[in-house]
């Protein structure tokens, strides 16, 4: 008779949540509280050059705490969810080489799903005809027309395509043209490679939306226009890297499109939207998204804090079971 032993998988943690709820902070106090080193998901952090306007780690924190994939990519240079997932598996797998605990921190859902679930995700390499063409589409007819497009042709990209992000809904376009296969139905689960704990970062609404705006103000004072200024001196402003909240509007603001003062309200405004719609993504229950799409556990495996003490309590029992 064959006896059947559990796999032990590495234990990594996830700290995940909306825009300026504080992840970073927290990642950095627990990874100095347990021997651990961060793994960035966040879709932007990634880029050279684009450090005030995505809310990069303090050089303090990075100094204090390794850091990965932050500042790998240049502007102009593609980074799918592929490459993403690749590079933080060989990440996590370098921390835990050195007897550390790693800890997976950011607000892009996606990337976290694709680490989490082991999503098998189909490399497809970037057509630039097409991309071309579909930017031509969003500038003449909105990204409303687009998203429409998309989910005429695959209905289950509601599930997992931000409808307000240009850059993933052509993404997703130019995919499903490539395959000629539906976007949703070529990213499924795999074996769990990892024993994951995630923790989600959720603060009373009127809080985070003044955090938020206090967030945009330091940015502002900490030379967003500059840095917006010298990164179209190197790159064109028409880049989707620059549709990010708060380059977007800087940009229009230095083409004479807007006043700084209404850049300014647009970042505020768009940024709390942002912060919205990752609290929906984060806490769909899976029961309500069909397999694939189901997200990381939905509201089940997400455990929910405000206060650091409870953070440090999930991680400790987590460590110890």
């Amino acid at each position: 008779m064959k006896v059947k032993y559990n796999k032990i998988l590495p234990k990594i943690i996830v700290i995940l949540g909306p825009t300026a709820s504080g992840k970073s902070g927290l990642a950095v106090k627990l990874a100095k509280k347990f021997g651990g080193e961060v793994i960035s998901a966040d879709s932007r952090q990634v880029y050279k050059g684009m450090d005030i306007g995505t809310a990069k780690p303090a050089k303090t924190e990075t100094e204090q705490i390794r850091h990965y994939l932050i500042d790998i990519k240049n502007p102009n240079q593609n980074y799918t969810v592929a490459q993403y997932k690749k590079d933080a598996i060989i990440a996590i797998k370098k921390v835990l080489a050195k007897n550390k605990l790693p800890i997976l921190c950011g607000g892009t859902g996606l990337y976290i799903k694709a680490v989490v679930d082991n999503l098998e995700i189909p490399e497809v390499k970037p057509n630039f005809r097409l991309r071309k063409k579909l930017e031509t589409e969003l500038q003449q007819k909105g990204l409303n027309f687009l998203y429409e497009k998309l989910i005429k042709l695959d209905p289950e990209a509601t599930y997992i395509i931000d409808k307000y992000n240009p850059r993933r809904v052509i993404r997703a376009l130019e995919i499903t043209f490539q395959t000629k296969k539906p976007f949703s139905s070529q990213r499924k689960k795999g074996e769990k490679i990892f024993d994951v704990l995630e923790i989600g970062l959720k603060l009373p609404p009127e809080k985070l939306k003044w955090k938020i705006e206090k967030r945009v103000d330091q940015m502002i004072k900490d030379g967003l226009i500059k840095e917006t200024t010298n990164l179209l001196k190197k790159y064109p402003a028409n880049l989707s890297v620059f549709d990010a909240i708060g380059y977007h509007e800087i940009i229009n603001c230095l083409q004479g499109k807007i006043s700084l003062s209404e850049a300014i309200r647009q970042i505020k405004s768009n940024t709390w939207h942002y912060a919205k719609r990752q609290m929906t993504w984060f806490k769909k229950p899976a029961r309500q998204q069909p397999e694939p799409q189901a997200m990381a556990g939905g509201n089940k495996d997400i455990k929910w804090i405000e206060k650091y003490s409870e953070a440090e309590k999930l991680v400790k029992n987590f460590l110890n079971k």
